[in-house]
């Protein structure tokens, strides 16, 4: 039997803003596993969140690299130790600096270029992870990086043609998903890219929620709440937030 401590027990308050004793209740039931604890709180409708556990985050920003033809990006994280030095306008330039060579010069030697920013700033300086999107055929790739610079999106579309991807419709209309992301962050594209298993997760934690009502009425419940988890995850899916959720991002493509 695993111990269930004060520290584990406050971990998945934190995770889903359950009481005390009903995370104490589903550490125990669960033998201390935090992930099916979260489950077993939400099948009783005590939870209202079911977020991860994830370590803090360290200092640092979130670089971006466009390739000038638009069909490659990347997106890095660079850490230090400070907040101050997080904000500093040169600190960001060498993150900058960081994601063009990482498209343009992968075989660099980063670990010179990050020992020379750790002698320049006096911290320790991290190159942490890179993500890369490149478009196959006609398209484009887009980043946003949100104020801070501690969210960022790259995302890649595509276009019927080379030359939509030079008109400004295209271009706003990319700049609106990058925008859409960073605000709602969907895990998915649409419904059909959804894990089966977590929908059948899904359905079975609703199940368990309302089991005590009659079978007609689980079953209208059951289709309006995963309508709304595939509207929370899916992001064409997503009401388009900057027209506050009035029509979806299908809608706002298709228009």
């Amino acid at each position: 039997m695993a111990e269930i401590t004060a520290a584990l027990v406050g971990q998945l308050r934190r995770m889903t803003n359950a009481g005390l004793m009903d995370c104490k209740k589903a550490l125990t039931a669960t033998n201390g596993d935090l992930d099916a604890a979260v489950d077993e709180l939400r099948k009783k409708g005590v939870a209202t969140a079911a977020k991860k556990a994830g370590r803090a985050a360290n200092e640092g920003v979130i670089a971006h690299y466009i390739r000038p033809d638009g069909k490659l990006g990347l997106l890095v994280e660079v850490n230090c130790e400070t907040d101050f030095v997080a904000k500093n306008d040169s600190f960001r330039e060498f993150c900058s600096s960081v994601a063009k060579t990482l498209v343009e010069e992968p075989q660099a030697d980063f670990e010179a270029i990050r020992t020379s920013q750790v002698t320049k700033v006096g911290e320790n300086i991290q190159i942490g992870r890179h993500s890369t999107l490149e478009v196959e055929g006609s398209g484009m790739v887009a980043a946003y990086i949100h104020t801070g610079a501690k969210v960022g999106v790259l995302v890649e579309v595509g276009a019927g043609k080379d030359e939509t991807t030079s008109k400004d419709a295209f271009k706003s209309l990319v700049k609106d998903i990058t925008l859409q992301i960073a605000a709602a962050n969907p895990t998915c594209v649409s419904r059909e890219s959804v894990d089966p298993d977590l929908i059948a997760k899904e359905k079975e934690i609703a199940a368990e929620q309302f089991k005590d009502k009659p079978a007609q009425a689980v079953e209208q419940i059951l289709k309006g709440k995963m309508e709304k988890f595939f509207q929370n995850i899916c992001l064409v899916d997503q009401g388009f937030v900057k027209q506050n959720g009035d029509i979806s991002i299908k809608e706002h493509v298709a228009s």
